[in-house]
């Protein structure tokens, strides 16, 4: 586990692990340490087949993320090639994972968070991304997930115009997938937590996965049908149908 002041701090409770990024004096941004313990926080979470869901969000109430350090992307300690290290670990999470926006996000915290299969945001919250405006292009990878995941013209309005986008206009376009006031946020993302727990895990990262690929356009015919069998073989199916019948809820294997 994660050192309480330590710049992300991860726990982790029966099925459900909480990432949060603890460094509201600067943003809550990350140094390269920072991205390092980020995914070693991830690889934990990964490791124990007991986790069903992964929440990430941030200290404070001003911003949820604004990505890598500016002052070590002057030194040169941070690189593109470090953040995208980050944000495709991030992305292949088998579980579902939820960004619990506490605030604003800038930069690559805007990226972070849509890595995420689920953004609660808050009302008053903006996302910019100022790259353009310091001659910064930004990562292929990241171009491509937002291209992927919000559209091109979407994806021109925030990478080369710089656009700030209200959290209105963040429902609109498909960055957030829930929006509620700054004080509904926990219960909001507890609400999520308990749709997503009792579900089939090995179901869950299945549908996933097999999504994730049909968005990228690299879907494998033979792969899918193997995932879609082990589905099948992990005996989640034959559970769910006897407690549907049996009007309980299903005890699914771990993950």
């Amino acid at each position: 586990m994660s050192n309480l002041d330590a710049p992300v701090v991860l726990s982790m409770d029966g099925a459900v692990a909480r990432i949060l990024l603890n460094n509201p004096a600067k943003h809550n941004s990350l140094t390269a340490a920072g991205i390092d313990l980020f995914i070693d926080c991830l690889n934990q979470v990964d490791a124990n087949r007991d986790i069903r869901v992964l929440v990430v969000t941030g200290q404070g109430e001003k911003t949820f993320c604004a990505g890598a350090s500016l002052e070590e992307m002057t030194s040169g300690d941070m690189t593109g090639e470090k953040f995208e290290t980050l944000t495709d670990r991030l992305t292949a999470m088998p579980m579902p994972v939820i960004c619990a926006l506490n605030g604003s996000v800038y930069g690559g915290g805007s990226e972070i968070a849509l890595c995420c299969d689920f953004r609660i945001g808050v009302y008053g919250m903006r996302l910019k991304v100022p790259a353009a405006e310091i001659g910064l292009c930004y990562p292929p990878n990241g171009i491509r997930r937002y291209v992927k995941r919000l559209g091109v013209t979407t994806a021109k309005r925030i990478l080369v115009a710089a656009e700030v986008l209200d959290a209105e206009m963040l429902l609109r376009v498909g960055y957030l997938t829930h929006l509620v006031l700054q004080d509904e946020l926990e219960v909001e993302t507890s609400k999520l937590v308990d749709t997503l727990t009792p579900l089939s895990p090995t179901t869950v990262a299945a549908m996933k996965q097999l999504c994730d690929q049909m968005a990228d356009g690299n879907l494998d015919l033979a792969r899918t049908l193997a995932v879609t069998s082990h589905c099948h073989r992990s005996g989640d199916l034959k559970e769910g149908l006897l407690a549907r019948r049996e009007k309980r809820q299903p005890s699914f294997a771990r993950r």
